[in-house]
């Protein structure tokens, strides 16, 4: 007889509870790897969208012609110099032979160590301003080992 109200309480609970989960799902939430289905377009918004893809395409091609007579100035002017350029000095040095490419390469290198000097000898004189900015800054602060508060040495204590 004791069991009786211990099933009777089971039933109960499956009924109000998980029955109705199984008979009625609630919904649940769309996975995050799930992208909602983009809307088909209407035959004027196919158009439009077409239409601004050529104008897109057609501005991105107009500049590609119009540079000649830029290209023209510059083969002038490199006439004028009549130094040839590196490319042009590594192709010739090739055509020449291993004898003649490694003088070339010799250049290039030199050319690039010297540039990369130049560029870290920049580096390192711009971190040392900076250095010494911070240091000059921190000269002027104290700290009072009391208080623990930043004091400038000429003013009122920073907080």
């Amino acid at each position: 007889m004791r069991k009786i109200p211990v099933i009777w309480r089971r039933i109960k609970n499956y009924v109000r509870n998980d029955l109705r989960e199984i008979a009625f799902p609630s919904s649940l939430p769309d996975p995050p790897s799930s992208k909602p289905k983009p809307r088909k377009l209407t035959i004027w918004e196919h158009l439009q969208v077409w239409k601004t893809a050529t104008k897109l395409y057609v501005q991105s091609w107009s500049g590609r012609f119009d540079d000649d007579d830029n290209e023209q100035e510059l083969k002038e002017n490199q006439n004028k110099t009549n130094e040839p350029s590196m490319l042009e000095d590594l192709a010739v040095a090739a055509r020449g032979g291993a004898e003649s490419l490694k003088p070339a390469l010799q250049r290039l290198y030199v050319s690039r160590a010297t540039a990369y000097r130049d560029a870290l000898k920049e580096f390192v004189g711009g971190y040392q301003e900076g250095i010494a900015e911070v240091l000059a800054a921190s000269k002027n602060m104290k700290l009072d080992s009391q208080t623990g508060v930043i004091h400038d040495a000429k003013s009122e204590p920073l907080e």
